[in-house]
This record gives C-alpha cells, sequence and structure tokens, in this order.
C-alpha cells in the first residue's frame, strides 16, 4: 500500500527521484501511464499486470473500453528503477502531466500517483472542502 505525499523534483534529464518509502515494493519494476486529472500513475508491474488481466475481460465491442485502454497502454512506459531509485518520465507523459520541475508525489493505495505541483495544489484545494464536509457514505457499507 503506498501513503503520504512527497515533493521531489525532476532533473534536467526528465528523471524522477521515488521516495524512499515506495521504493522496496517499485524495484523489481514498474509502469508508468497517463491517469485521470492529468496526473500520472505509477503501478508495480505485478498489479499493473493484475490491471491488465481485468481489462482484457471488457468486450472490444464497448468503444469506451477501447478508447480508455488506447489511451492508458500508448502512454505506458515501464522501467527498472536505478540504484538511487531514480525513474525517467517520458517527455510525452511529462507534457500530459503538465510536469516542469516541482512534482508531488502521492500514495494512492495501490498506486503512485506525479502531479505538477501547482496543479495538486489546487486539486487538492478543491477536494478538501468536500471532503471535510462530507455527511453522507460515500463507500456503502464502509464510509
Amino acid at each position: 500500500m503506498f501513503l503520504g505525499t512527497h515533493e521531489p523534483r525532476l532533473d534536467e534529464k526528465g528523471r524522477l527521484i521515488l521516495p524512499a518509502k515506495f521504493r522496496d515494493e517499485l524495484a523489481s519494476g514498474l509502469v508508468i501511464t497517463k491517469g485521470q486529472e492529468r496526473c500520472l500513475y505509477v503501478f508495480p508491474a505485478t498489479e499493473f499486470h493484475t490491471i491488465t488481466e481485468q481489462l482484457r475481460q471488457t468486450p472490444l465491442t464497448a468503444k469506451s473500453s477501447r478508447d480508455y485502454m488506447r489511451v492508458m497502454f500508448a502512454g505506458a512506459h515501464d522501467e527498472i528503477p536505478d540504484k538511487q531509485g531514480r525513474v525517467t518520465i517520458p517527455s510525452g507523459l511529462r507534457d500530459y502531466a503538465g510536469l516542469a520541475k516541482d512534482c508531488v508525489v502521492i500514495g494512492a493505495n495501490t498506486r503512485v500517483e506525479i502531479w505538477d505541483a501547482k496543479s495538486w495544489k489546487t486539486y487538492l484545494a478543491d477536494r478538501e472542502k468536500n471532503f471535510a464536509e462530507v455527511s453522507e457514505e460515500v463507500f456503502p457499507g464502509l464510509f
């Protein structure tokens, strides 16, 4: 499980140092791909494989499934972090997420998300108010 918020920077080669607490789970391989709200999703390779198997169950006749999978898989980049825990984020993914230098890396349960720092601040400011004021079940039977 990935938890917490971290603020690494991209270097001049488009590399990002993964937070130390995430490295063990990502050391054997990871997949970076486009996520919703213009962030990047980082999955351990094993988790990405599980998701891929689930997506294979969707019918090819469903246009929304085809569209989603095309964007997700076409933008996907797999790699193994180097000894310093760095990963290279390809320029296409950096462009998609608006990453320049200051980033925010968050733990999001089974995945890690990489955000442009300003985009994350805006997103969080908007969503925290709603989060604090929730007065009904968001997840029936759980919260």
